[in-house]
């Protein structure tokens, strides 16, 4: 697929971690190295699995191997996933704040001292940042979550099953977030929808309409049964040729 998009002229990539199926650093890893062009996102990777550390290391290897080319944002996770696995919090709204906060100012070069709730370290800073500081991107979907990742974030994702109505409300509580905390640039919208079959037609439309709600990215994401998913990887590549001259 990630061949298929390269090829096609795709401007992006998404993948994401899900438990228990791969990692979204090693995927995002591998389709960087199999191509030449592409941008790889990963949304998302879930902050109760991961220590802020490792995270940031991670993102700036990535950056150092592939300057440009990945975006990488982080979530509350499935709580039922990480009941599983031992790492469910009591608030996952204050790990956020603390990952999102910690996360960025380890990516910008700084070192960072903190003892939060969650997030604790001690005179940490990345012997190698980006050179450019990447984009710090959060999931939502309720309305605390977005007004944070508007507050905390450069953009926000949003699921493939959050409808158009709520999509206009994201745009708004980002916003309200961004601007309560002083941000100037404008936050990115990214959003997923589900698309099922190589339906052009279909998925043009789809993408227009979340285009209009708000959206300054929509990322077309196929069915899970999708027979043919390289064909579908093609088909993204020429809805994106049509919505972009728009």
């Amino acid at each position: 697929m990630a061949r298929a998009a390269d090829e096609a002229g795709l401007e992006e990539l998404w993948l994401w971690e899900d438990c228990f199926l791969e990692s979204g650093i090693a995927a995002a890893a591998a389709a960087l190295a199999w191509t030449d062009r592409l941008r790889v996102g990963i949304g998302v990777l879930p902050v109760p699995l991961r220590n802020v550390a490792l995270t940031a290391m991670e993102i700036a290897t990535l950056h150092r191997l592939f300057p440009g080319r990945v975006s990488v944002g982080v979530g509350h996770g499935v709580q039922d996933w990480m009941a599983q696995v031992g790492e469910r919090v009591e608030s996952p709204l204050t790990l956020l704040r603390e990952h999102l906060d910690v996360l960025g100012a380890l990516l910008r070069g700084q070192e960072v001292t903190t003892r939060g709730r969650y997030v604790q370290l001690d005179a940490v800073a990345l012997g190698w940042p980006p050179p450019t500081p990447p984009l710090v991107l959060a999931a939502a979907s309720g309305p605390r979550t977005l007004r944070l990742a508007g507050e905390a974030a450069d953009g926000t994702i949003l699921h493939a099953g959050m409808p158009l109505d709520l999509v206009r409300q994201a745009r708004q509580l980002v916003d309200e977030g961004a601007e309560a905390s002083g941000r100037t640039e404008r936050h990115l919208l990214i959003s997923y929808v589900q698309i099922h079959g190589n339906d052009r037609e279909a998925a043009v439309e789809m993408a227009r309409e979340r285009a209009r709600a708000g959206a300054d990215h929509v990322v077309l994401e196929p069915a899970r049964d999708e027979p043919d998913p390289e064909g579908f990887v093609r088909m993204a590549a020429e809805v994106g040729s049509v919505v972009g001259k728009d």
